[in-house]
């Protein structure tokens, strides 16, 4: 099971609004919760804040003006600090905006079991980790190089049912020919597993219940002289 790093609770307009009110601020009314909802919204999508005009065309106001009252309400409510001399001069008060990062166990072969040693940890952005219980696999040239993954390439392998594997899906499984990844395709109440190294045959598993399925690969993080930023320790 991958190790989570201790986080942050990540801040919403509710726990926002509920720290605000505990300090004694006022409640807000639906257009200055909708306003704040959005703002926070934006900000994490885009790490800067909407102009003054972008908050006007989401909520159809014409009037910069209005917009800017509503920005002046929330400021007096303790929600936002304003420099009202810039179009985005505006901070959302106790928001954290850190990401949380998942530890996931990298293995250079394919785990026997739960109690298997790591090779080591690799920490990334919780929102590409996948699903809990996945792991990462060193790539080797021979068994991915079909799909352009290269000796060395981190591959990330989630935990998944066959009933919700569509054809064409890359897994990891064990079916009796020595390879680990395969192209699996459904076949009446069994399953066929291609295999993506050259000029090995098709293996046909008759029954589901015979196959080992251990994940799918759903994702692969390759460093390009040092661009992507996988924290291993």
């Amino acid at each position: 099971m991958p190790r989570s790093e201790p986080t942050t609770p990540r801040d919403t307009p509710t726990s926002l609004g509920r720290r605000a009110q505990e300090s004694g601020a006022h409640a807000l009314t639906e257009i200055e919760r909708k306003i704040l909802d959005f703002m926070v919204q934006y900000l994490r999508s885009n790490t800067y804040q909407p102009s003054i005009r972008e908050i006007g065309e989401r909520f159809g106001i014409k009037s910069t003006k209005t917009v800017s009252e509503h920005l002046q309400a929330l400021a007096d409510k303790g929600y936002l600090e304003r420099d009202p001399s810039r179009s985005r001069g505006v901070k959302i008060l106790g928001m954290d905006l850190a990401t949380p990062t998942v530890s996931i166990p990298c293995y250079r072969d394919v785990p026997q079991g739960r109690n298997e040693k790591a090779e080591m940890y690799l920490s990334i952005d919780r929102r590409l980790a996948g699903e809990k219980g996945g792991f990462f696999l060193r790539a080797s040239s021979a068994e991915l190089a079909v799909l352009g993954i290269q000796e060395g390439d981190y591959v990330l392998v989630e935990p998944a049912a066959l009933d919700d594997l569509e054809d064409g899906a890359i897994v990891v499984a064990q079916a009796g020919n020595g390879s680990w990844f395969h192209r699996l395709k459904h076949n009446g109440a069994g399953v066929k597993l291609e295999s993506l190294r050259a000029g090995v045959d098709k293996t046909v598993v008759e029954e589901s219940s015979r196959l080992h399925l251990v994940g799918r690969v759903t994702a692969f993080y390759r460093r390009m002289d040092g661009a992507l930023n996988l924290t291993h320790h």
